[in-house]
């Protein structure tokens, strides 16, 4: 049974395939069916900030493309002599963040790489990278250059973000040369949770899943990863990370792309850079926003909050009593509404931490509220 409701859980999670957005350089690329981004001049805002103009996008280009880099994935791949040689295997895009050439990417752009290159936008210019640390979790890393004098994007706050909101996607799309593309689009969605596909395909699931992900209509292209989401101001609102791919086989889904929010890009980026990997308070629980539709069909208790999928053996949750098919509704002075709060609230607290977590029991739906001592790990 425990099985069966994570298969079924994990089907009513991840609906929608989703690619990831490195751009392969081996031959030229593929352009599908949409066309050229068009931006319209003088469209009023659908909801907060600033209104959009071409003079606000041209604005918002001019600004931060100095501190976008293309970022070129190199490895070792055996040629038909059956000798090792280093080639590229994938590009991807990076924002400066910092003077000392500290680069935001996404993880699977630098995945697996035996050599990074940095292409500056400006000049094209091009340094060697070291890796300063990744976080397979989130699908973070940061990267470092030396010697490049590179210009820092402002990072702003994804939490005033509003749906409807005209933002604007900077990156390296489909690896073209000439420099970033710009295309403009609006918040969709805020708090969205995407499934990445594994690790080395560029398509499906079977990823990590990501949470308190912007869903925008810019289009997101495969080279865009990594790159920046800017609000009007040019600040950084989001790392663009995931395009959505077919809805349903034979079905492309339309304007639909993902980025990880800048407040959780930041903290991680941080506590890379200071000790090169990421520490995490753990629950040791699997969870699935519980909707009514799901309470039917799996007998869970029928409240809202984030439905147990799977308890890891000995974790904090499991001795607590906690078990699959129970529904967790708080952590701490978070209310949990969705699978999103369960990692907002673990993010915000840390190892070691004593907090209450409330739940309802499967069967016999029972509000249960006890004190856990949160575990640790690692990226």
């Amino acid at each position: 049974m425990q099985k069966k409701l994570i298969a079924g859980l994990g089907v009513a999670l991840s609906a929608t395939l989703l690619a990831s957005c490195t751009g392969y350089t081996a031959g030229a690329p593929t352009l599908g069916a949409a066309g050229p981004s068009v931006v319209a001049q003088n469209l009023s805002q659908p909801t907060g900030g600033q209104p959009l103009t071409q003079d606000s996008v041209i604005n918002v280009a001019k600004k931060d493309t100095p501190g976008v880099v293309q970022i070129t994935n190199e490895q070792v791949q055996l040629n038909q002599l059956g000798r090792g040689q280093t080639v590229p295997a994938g590009v991807g895009t990076g924002i400066v963040i910092d003077n000392r050439g500290d680069i935001l990417t996404n993880d699977h752009v630098i995945r697996g790489a035996q050599k990074l290159l940095v292409t500056t936008a400006n000049g094209g210019k091009e340094y060697p990278a070291t890796l300063v640390g990744a976080d397979v979790r989130t699908d973070l890393a940061v990267i470092r250059v030396q010697g490049a004098h590179l210009t820092p994007l402002p990072l702003g706050n994804s939490n005033k973000l509003q749906v409807g909101q005209w933002v604007v996607a900077i990156g390296n799309a489909l690896a073209l040369p000439g420099g970033p593309t710009v295309t403009a689009g609006v918040v969709s969605a805020l708090d969205r949770t995407v499934q990445e596909p594994a690790p080395g395909q560029q398509s499906g699931s079977g990823g990590p899943f990501l949470f308190d992900v912007i869903q925008t209509s810019a289009p997101i292209n495969p080279g865009n990863s990594g790159g920046p989401l800017v609000d009007l101001n040019g600040n950084v609102v989001g790392i663009n990370t995931l395009g959505a791919g077919m809805a349903e086989p034979g079905v492309q889904s339309q304007g639909i792309g993902f980025a990880i929010a800048i407040n959780t890009a930041r903290k991680i980026a941080q506590e890379l850079i200071t000790q090169g990997h990421v520490t995490y308070a753990f629950l040791g629980v699997g969870t699935v926003g519980n909707t009514p539709a799901l309470a039917q069909q799996y007998g869970l208790p029928a409240v809202p909050g984030a439905a147990v999928v799977d308890v890891a053996p000995g974790s904090p949750a499991a001795q607590a009593g906690i078990q699959p098919k129970d529904v967790i509704t708080q952590i701490g002075s978070t209310k949990i509404q969705s699978t999103s709060d369960v990692q907002r609230a673990l993010t915000s607290d840390t190892p070691g931490q004593q907090v209450t977590v409330t739940w309802v029991q499967v069967g016999t739906g029972q509000t249960v509220t006890k004190t856990v001592t949160l575990g640790r790990t690692t990226s």
